[in-house]
């Protein structure tokens, strides 16, 4: 095992301490989780894990990738009381407390689907497509719109424009207003790195 295996199985053991000190059946509702085996299924971008003092698991039983069981550690640690959605999209830097991570957020989260798609409009949207992601009605000057529910009650929003003869692709990653009373900004920064990943990983 490696010394960065050995520090992200420190860090998952811990998050399963604390887990172990939840009554996870009290916060279910308020999260947009149902009480199962001891634990909550949660969906992440629209597949079901199981987290629980035990163990953080996929519908297959697999241990997920580090980034995911921290995020839904955290989405279940921090769960506020009942929150409804802000109504308003704001973009990760108006965060309070992310303007040191603002840059990394972009090189890691907005620039690699920008890269990625540039040209290559229809895929973007059929990438997303297979995420569950869904088209609204939104007056926004963009090329493609899509919104992804990452978690029950933390909504992304997409906004892309395609490359043409004076700009290059460009992609903004908008967020619910709330979302920071389900996440810390390091987690609300993690959903924006595993939908740049997933719809790279989407497009093959």
């Amino acid at each position: 095992m490696s010394q960065e295996d050995t520090v992200f199985d420190r860090i998952y053991q811990d998050y399963l301490a604390q887990l172990a000190g939840v009554d996870l059946a009290g916060p279910a509702g308020r999260l947009g989780a149902r009480p199962a085996d001891q634990g909550l299924i949660i969906p992440f971008f629209g597949q079901e894990h199981l987290v629980s003092a035990r163990g953080i698991s996929d519908s297959q039983g697999r241990r997920p990738h580090h980034l995911v069981s921290v995020v839904l550690s955290k989405y279940v640690l921090l769960c506020p009381e009942a929150v409804e959605p802000a109504g308003a999209w704001v973009a990760y830097r108006d965060f309070q407390g992310t303007e040191p991570y603002a840059a990394g957020f972009a090189d890691t989260a907005e620039k690699p689907i920008a890269r990625h798609f540039s040209g290559r409009l229809d895929r973007l949207k059929a990438a997303g497509a297979e995420l569950g992601g869904r088209c609204p009605d939104l007056e926004y000057a963009y090329d493609l719109i899509m919104e992804f529910q990452a978690l029950p009650r933390v909504p992304l929003l997409m906004l892309f424009n395609d490359a043409d003869e004076e700009f290059p692709a460009h992609c903004s990653l908008l967020f619910d207003a709330n979302g920071e009373k389900y996440l810390d900004t390091e987690c609300l920064a993690m959903l924006g790195q595993a939908l740049s990943s997933y719809l790279i990983r989407a497009d093959g």
